[in-house]
């Protein structure tokens, strides 16, 4: 009888040690973020005194890239410049601003404030209401 009591109380012990380890276990690793910048110097755009800019960081070597730029391209009024920042053409952008993944698509204020971002393809109507939800909350600040 003894040896079924030490053996049970082996055996209570060995589960409480299994259940702390396996609280003890480190979370898996999370998907890589891309960095996106949190300013933009309005100066380094066309378009410095229109209200909202859409800078496309692209690269001729990415095939999404061009579909990016045309979902983008109908944004463009005059309240909204849409420019296309190729890292063959402006490596001093995409280093400048840190951008280590195309496409990557950035809407900033007048003042250069990022107030959106999509690193890969976002949809058409996904730009439409992005941009249109800023608009309306700079329109209606409260």
């Amino acid at each position: 009888m003894e040896r079924l009591l030490v053996a049970a109380v082996l055996v209570v012990v060995a589960v409480a040690v299994a259940v702390l380890l396996q609280r003890r276990r480190p979370d898996p690793p999370t998907a890589p973020r891309w960095a996106v910048p949190a300013q933009l110097d309005r100066a380094d755009f066309t378009g410095g005194d229109v209200p909202w800019l859409v800078a496309v960081f692209t690269s001729a070597t990415c095939a999404t890239c061009a579909g990016v730029l045309t979902r983008a391209a109908p944004l463009a009024s005059p309240e909204v410049v849409v420019e296309e920042v190729e890292v063959g053409t402006r490596p001093d952008l995409h280093r400048r601003y840190g951008i280590d993944a195309v496409p990557c698509l950035v809407v900033a204020d007048a003042e250069g404030e990022v107030r959106a971002s999509f690193v890969g393809q976002p949809t058409a109507a996904e730009l439409w209401t992005t941009l249109a939800e800023l608009r309306n909350q700079q329109a209606s600040p409260d």
